[in-house]
């Protein structure tokens, strides 16, 4: 897995769904340059300092890193990226990574990490306050919010009476050229593990090369597909739910474009987390645990259901009321530790000519 993620890494670069840049937690936007953030003082802090690689970007997460700073004084510093390049990282730097621990965008890198025993267990009481289908079955990681997979279509020239049952459904030759998605994305690679684990291999590979005979059109992130969808650049694309209510608040109801939630547990309505994972090499231990059981406090899950629109995961916390309730969302059965699979995922995207 380790030389083919390397090999990768360009394309994954490309793709980051998070701003790429590090920051010595600022709690501003990152302004550093990727040679900044390769340099050998990004994210090794004094000692004494926690050390976070995040997937998730700064935008998201830098006023919660704040807000913890605040509250319990201690000093951490942020490593902000990709998650699959992170992960990719952590792998490199073996047992001299300063990292304490791993926030990834999605269970499939954290599980990728926990393949290669690159994970301490965590505390039970961390865990059980999250339903067991958001954390490892093992116990090596904790999803701390959730995200589902939805296509969202323009409403100027669409209804969802217009849109298949099935992400299946998208392959039929009238969608040839209305379509956009993220192929170096982390959520959506984890999606596609998805697909081979509940349809199979085959079946994967004849929705990757029925999406690609219908030309879609490729963008860096989901972002980028919900703004293209807006203006009417293409018709619908597959992204997560959450981006849409930040166009929403950015352009106001008026803003052409709807999230479409596939029903009867069809792939394509995937509820992934983003999630966290204290790594074997961590040297700040208690301070880790202190930020992990931060991220599941009743605070910061309000932090998730008020300002980036994801799903809380404990129980007391009620999602932004915008949102379907996420026990509405007809997602399919899966476990999301068995998404540790990304090496043949983008084995799969690279086979199919959809990733170089």
């Amino acid at each position: 897995m380790k030389r083919l993620l390397f090999i990768l890494l360009p394309a994954l670069l490309l793709g980051a769904c998070g701003t790429p840049g590090g920051s010595a937690g600022s709690g501003q936007p990152a302004a550093a340059s990727p040679a900044a953030e390769d340099s050998p003082a990004t994210g090794q802090g004094s000692s004494g300092t926690l050390i976070v690689y995040s997937g998730r970007n700064e935008q998201l997460i830098g006023p919660l890193v704040e807000q913890f700073r605040s509250a319990t004084g201690i000093d951490l510093q942020v490593k902000y990226g990709d998650t699959a390049e992170l992960a990719q990282t952590i792998l490199d730097e073996g047992q001299h990574s300063p990292a304490d621990i791993f926030f990834a965008q999605d269970a499939g890198a954290l599980g990728a990490l926990q393949k290669e025993n690159r994970l301490q267990p965590l505390p039970e009481e961390f865990l059980q306050r999250v339903d067991a289908r958001f954390r490892s079955d093992t116990g090596h990681w904790v999803g701390v919010s959730g995200r589902a997979r939805v296509v969202v279509y323009n409403t100027k020239v669409l209804t969802e009476t217009d849109l298949p049952e099935t992400i299946f459904g998208f392959t039929d030759p009238q969608w040839k050229g209305r379509l956009g998605w993220a192929p170096t994305n982390g959520s959506f690679q984890s999606f596609v593990t998805a697909l081979r684990k509940l349809e199979g291999e085959e079946r994967a590979r004849e929705w990757l090369t029925g999406i690609q005979a219908n030309q879609p059109k490729v963008y860096p992130n989901n972002m980028a597909i919900v703004q293209a969808v807006g203006a009417g650049e293409i018709d619908a694309g597959f992204v997560n739910h959450y981006y849409l209510f930040r166009a929403l608040k950015e352009h106001g109801e008026a803003f052409p474009a709807r999230n479409y939630f596939l029903k009867n547990g069809d792939p394509g309505a995937l509820v992934n987390v983003a999630g966290v994972a204290l790594l074997d090499t961590a040297k700040h231990g208690d301070a880790a645990r202190r930020f992990i059981d931060f991220l599941l406090s009743r605070e910061a899950q309000q932090y998730f259901a008020d300002q980036t629109y994801e799903y809380p995961l404990i129980e007391g916390v009620q999602p932004n009321p915008l949102l379907p309730p996420l026990s509405e969302i007809q997602a399919p059965q899966i476990d999301l530790s068995d998404l540790d699979d990304l090496q043949g995922t983008l084995k799969l995207l690279q086979d199919t000519g959809v990733l170089p």
